[in-house]
Parts: structure tokens; sequence; C-alpha cells
């Protein structure tokens, strides 16, 4: 069966909407302060941590990943059957990935551990709400 490939970017985009709501909430409450405190280390300006302009990047990326996510959830479905469970499988791929980075990013410094772990946990709420509405969005 073939991947609905409008159903991918509408499923995405949802999806993106949903990791974009969750990161804004948690980048500027919960890790602010750590954003912070890694600006100040790695000398940045502070800025890039609260004002909200240095995010856009951050606002595509995440419509990506949240396109990433629905075309993986296409994929899994023919063998794991539509549904929450499938999706957040899918999400779940995304979100190993990332978490992986996060751990690099620690290793390297970026990062603190503590900030890699919060960022990590947190993130499970994204892919788990996110890929859910995402999945909801595609029919094949």
């Amino acid at each position: 069966m073939a991947i609905n490939t409008g159903k991918v970017i509408s499923g995405g985009l949802l999806t993106g909407f949903v990791y974009n709501v969750f990161d804004m909430l948690w980048n500027f409450t919960v890790l602010q302060a750590d954003g912070l405190a890694m600006a100040t280390r790695l000398n940045l300006n502070p800025a890039v941590i609260t004002d909200f302009s240095y995010q856009i990047p951050w606002i595509a990326i995440d419509f990506v990943l949240g396109l990433t996510t629905i075309f993986i959830y296409a994929g899994f479905r023919p063998r794991f059957g539509p549904g929450p469970k499938t999706a957040v499988m899918a999400g779940f791929m995304l979100w190993v990935i990332i978490t992986s980075l996060f751990c690099g990013f620690a290793s390297m410094g970026i990062l603190t551990e503590a900030m890699a772990i919060k960022a990590s946990l947190l993130g499970i709420v994204n892919v788990v709400v996110g890929s859910i509405a995402g999945a909801w969005a595609y029919k094949e």
C-alpha cells in the first residue's frame, strides 16, 4: 500500500505544531535557567535563550521533525497497524535519535548532563502527544 503523501504532510504539520507548542513551553520555563547557564558558560548572547526571534530556526526544525515522525508512522502502519501504539513507536524512533544527540552534546560540554536528561524526559511528552495527534490526521 502506498504512503498518502498529502496526509503525511497534514499529519506532519500537526505533529510539528504540537512539537513547537511543547518545545516553547519547556524552553521558556523548565529549561530556561539551564539554557541561560549554558549560554553564559559558552559565552553566547543570552538572547538566544530568552528571545523568541532566535527560536525561528527551531520552529522550522520542529516541523521537519513532525513530518519525519508521520512519514515513519506511515511506513510502520502496514506492519504494526494504525493507531496510537504505532504512532508512539514512530515518535519513539525520533526520540532515540534526538536523545542520542543530547548525550553527544553533553559529552562535549555543550549541554550539561542535567539539561540533557531534562530535555530527553520532556521530549517523551512531545513525541507521545505529537505523534498521536499526527497519526490521527493520517489516513491511507
